[in-house]
């Protein structure tokens, strides 16, 4: 995952970022406070971390690697925000042996559930982790996107494999143990126990787009960015996404 705050990745988070910028904002307008408790699960060096962080808002990193949560402690404190973000080495899956139920106004799972054995346990105990009426932010990998690329590359049986498996794998060779459709995101986040608010297709063009032509024709960055955040809403590009984006809501307190 690519930080957000840097130029030359702001084609892979671009449209993440804003859509959760603008969450965290209406969910401080809701709440009168304005530092929320945000806890990032699998948010490695801090690359969404920090600058959320940088908000104003407290800021707890879960991941399983030493490495990552070292180079996050550099990051944050080169950031001026080391007082607000604190990084805690576990996973989702033991999430509530290193941090507690129900405790955190918002829940950034971007990259996550790809990865872990049990995507629909992953998610109950990020979803657990909410405060009533609090915001869950769910990035994962999309299988059209992944069928998109083989075709182009030429593979075409890998391509139709990742189509037929039901974990949207192209072959043993595929680093993505999982990947998604938005009927079976947003599934598993309904079982969960929360409501979905928005889907988002994210890295719709960019990664079909030669470097080389973004990196080299005047404004072809820039409009490349426009034309992202102009499908990023439009149900007809979700299914040929990178990954999909899902922001979803806790039930507010009876």
């Amino acid at each position: 995952m690519s930080d957000p705050m840097r130029p030359r990745a702001s084609l892979r988070t671009a449209v993440v970022w804003e859509v959760l910028r603008d969450a965290l904002d209406r969910r401080v307008k809701s709440g009168g406070d304005p530092s929320l408790d945000v806890l990032d699960t699998g948010g490695g060096s801090g690359n969404f971390a920090v600058p959320v962080a940088a908000l104003g808002h407290r800021v707890t990193v879960v991941d399983p690697s030493p490495d990552a949560l070292f180079a996050l402690e550099r990051r944050a404190a080169e950031a001026g925000v080391a007082d607000r973000v604190r990084g805690v080495q576990g996973d989702v899956h033991g999430l509530f042996d290193v941090t507690d139920r129900s405790s955190y106004d918002a829940v950034l799972c971007h990259g996550v559930l790809e990865y872990v054995d049990d995507p629909a346990e992953g998610l109950r105990n990020v979803a657990a982790a909410l405060r009533p009426g609090g915001l869950l932010s769910l990035l994962a990998a999309g299988l059209g996107g992944a069928v998109l690329s083989r075709t182009l590359a030429g593979h075409f049986n890998e391509a139709r494999q990742a189509l037929e498996d039901p974990d949207g794998r192209w072959g043993e060779q595929d680093p993505v143990p999982h990947r998604f459709t938005v009927d079976r995101l947003t599934s598993l986040v309904g079982a969960s126990g929360l409501r979905v608010g928005a889907v988002h297709g994210v890295r719709v063009f960019s990664d079909l787009v030669p470097g080389v032509l973004v990196d080299t024709e005047p404004g072809a960055r820039e409009a490349l960015l426009r034309l992202e955040a102009a499908v990023a809403s439009m149900e007809a590009f979700h299914s040929v996404a990178t990954q999909l984006h899902v922001l979803a809501e806790a039930s507010p307190a009876s």
